[in-house]
């Protein structure tokens, strides 16, 4: 039996090999499409084409059943009882098979679901209290990056959802680097959601017996500059300015000697002289050691007239630097 399988554009490539390393030539891979919700439409296109039959990716009680196996695994190997799951969403699949298990084999357990901030369609579809289909996401987390929320899912947490808890990208992003640097594990930004929703949860999980689904290690190495770079923006150590620099020799030097701090480094520049200017506007990324210094380099921009303006806050530019 051969099978074809409809994968966003931006699928990282790592995914993309993993997927074609296990179908062998029982598989093709079909790239299409900027997001998940039009990778389905344009599935749901081929199957109407060709008459073959179509395998949902969440929405489907088989493949629910499939992914209720791993509570099964859950309750197997843990030694005590389990007061809290936290479990990642995305279109609602696998929050549903954990649910459907626990309730029959575990049921003081609660259930905790995880969104990107930058996809929150199960938490805006119980906020209406019906599914709703967002008009844009971010696909950084592409594991999760869904547009429109399953039936399935939506039903179970409607119903057995103690919480629905939004995470950061950038938080994502840190602990991505926190399990590989001190646990040596590694995760895409889909199997970290679980753990950086911890924070939250600090009061609540005190003295519990907690589970996090660390779920989806296709992380590909082309992506860790952009991880590290989104972890450094949340937790406020990197930072873009525009830069009014004097169109006079020296004027660089002068920045680095008279602006910089001693552990704070240029780690983006970008420049075009303007020779009929008195002064000419350079993008300059600087990472700080300290949120503490943060405050001092900015005035010090200010006190000797470098500063022009601050990205971080400027969506509209800022999206063309990370």
């Amino acid at each position: 039996m051969h099978g074809t399988i409809f994968m966003p554009s931006p699928t990282p490539q790592q995914k993309v090999s993993q997927v074609a390393m296990f179908g062998g030539d029982k598989v093709t891979i079909k790239l299409v499409g900027d997001t998940y919700d039009d990778c389905y439409e344009s599935a749901k296109d081929y199957v109407a084409e060709t008459g073959k039959t179509f395998i949902h990716p969440f929405d489907d009680p088989d493949v629910i059943a499939g992914q209720a196996t791993m509570a099964l695994e859950i309750l197997n190997q843990a030694k005590e009882p389990i007061d809290y799951i936290i479990v990642p969403i995305g279109g609602g699949g696998l929050i549903s098979g954990i649910i459907s298990v626990f309730k029959q084999k575990s049921p003081h357990t609660k259930f905790v679901g995880i969104e990107p901030k930058g996809a929150p369609s199960m938490y805006q579809s119980l906020q209406y209290k019906k599914r709703i289909r967002l008009d844009s996401i971010d696909v950084f987390v592409d594991g999760a990056a869904v547009k429109t929320i399953g039936e399935y899912g939506f039903d179970y947490c409607m119903q057995f959802l103690e919480d629905l808890l939004l995470v950061d990208e950038g938080e994502i992003c840190q602990n991505i680097l926190n399990m590989y640097t001190y646990d040596a594990i590694v995760v895409e930004p889909a199997g970290a959601m679980s753990v950086s929703a911890l924070s939250q949860l600090s009061v609540d999980i005190k003295g519990k017996n907690v589970v996090c689904l660390v779920c989806g290690g296709n992380n590909d190495i082309t992506r860790m500059a952009e991880i590290k770079e989104r972890a450094l923006l949340f937790n406020n150590l990197k930072h873009y300015f525009i830069v009014r620099f004097p169109q006079r020799p020296g004027a660089l030097r002068e920045f680095v000697q008279d602006i910089l701090g001693p552990t704070d480094d240029i780690t983006f520049f970008e420049y075009s002289k303007k020779s009929i200017r008195a002064q000419g506007p350079a993008v300059v990324g600087i990472q700080i050691k300290s949120v503490n210094d943060f405050e001092p380099l900015k005035n010090r921009m200010k006190e000797k007239g470098f500063f022009g303006d601050y990205l971080n806050n400027n969506p509209d530019l800022f999206q063309f630097l990370i």
